[in-house]
């Protein structure tokens, strides 16, 4: 009977052995593409309030704006619906190393170190970092910003660039964008460097009194975020991409949300790039 029993332990221990080793086997030959495919939704995250790109419908409530339909093109093109999940800034990141997201469209700006954690599509839009300067100042280029005061935030791209495009400027930061707005309408600084559709909110607040600067000090590229080591699903985005790009739909939903009919108007000035460009 023990020898019985032991055989029958032996035996069953092999099984459970064998059934583990075939669940790992499964999980590392899955891939996310595959697993979008089989529960049939694209969880795709944006952030909640950042107008055009993900913001509440104040009468129904509804999520709308240029990421949410650009979630949604890839979810038609992957045959599957749309689960739209808003994310903070800080939580883009981590929502897809985690795995608790499939893509991020959420202002994921590229970086060396970002690419670093996470996997990039290629750039489907830049949009232009400029100058906010008062219409009373004369200024009219960067040249004119020699030796004055430009403000901007606190370690972010426009005081990056700023610093390298007008090093004869001096660059005072703030902890946020409408403080360093108010330090250019009160005078203590003679330019502010923001993101152009950031900036536009600030250019209507100020009664006409302010204008961007033609000239862009940089365009930041932009892509979708997703976990890394997932190519299959990269290159499915991608190919998307490229779709939407020669059908011309990129450039529609750029239109309705930042076009010449909106209060933005901001041209699409640069088109779908490849990663390997940056």
């Amino acid at each position: 009977m023990f020898k019985t029993f032991k055989r029958f332990t032996t035996q069953t221990l092999g099984r459970c052995l064998l059934i583990a080793l075939c669940a790992v086997a499964t999980t590392a030959n899955a891939n996310r593409l595959e697993e979008i495919k089989s529960r049939g939704r694209l969880i795709c995250a944006t952030l909640s309030g950042t107008e055009p790109l993900a913001f509440q419908d104040p009468r129904t409530r509804q999520y709308m704006g240029f990421d949410i339909d650009l979630c949604n093109a890839l979810a038609k093109r992957f045959g599957v619906t749309l689960e739209h999940k808003p994310v903070a800034v800080e939580a883009r990141i981590p929502e897809l190393t985690l795995g608790r997201v499939d893509v991020v469209a959420a202002a994921m700006g590229y970086t060396k170190e970002r690419a670093e954690q996470i996997a990039f599509s290629d750039i489907h839009y830049q949009l232009p970092i400029k100058i906010i300067v008062s219409k009373a100042s004369g200024i009219k280029t960067f040249a004119d910003l020699a030796g004055k005061k430009i403000s901007a935030n606190k370690g972010s791209t426009p005081e990056t660039f700023t610093r390298a495009r007008i090093p004869s400027a001096e660059v005072v930061t703030y902890q946020d964008s409408p403080t360093a707005f108010l330090a250019l309408v009160q005078g203590r600084v003679q330019g502010q460097a923001i993101g152009q559709a950031a900036g536009v909110r600030f250019i209507q607040e100020g009664g006409g009194r302010f204008r961007f600067l033609d000239e862009a000090l940089f365009f930041e590229p932009t892509g979708l975020g997703m976990k890394k080591d997932e190519p299959e699903l990269r290159d499915a985005v991608n190919k998307a991409l490229y779709e939407m790009e020669s059908s011309g739909e990129l450039d529609a939903m750029w239109d309705k949300w930042y076009g010449p009919d909106t209060k933005f108007q901001i041209p699409r000035e640069k088109k779908l790039t490849p990663l390997s460009a940056f």
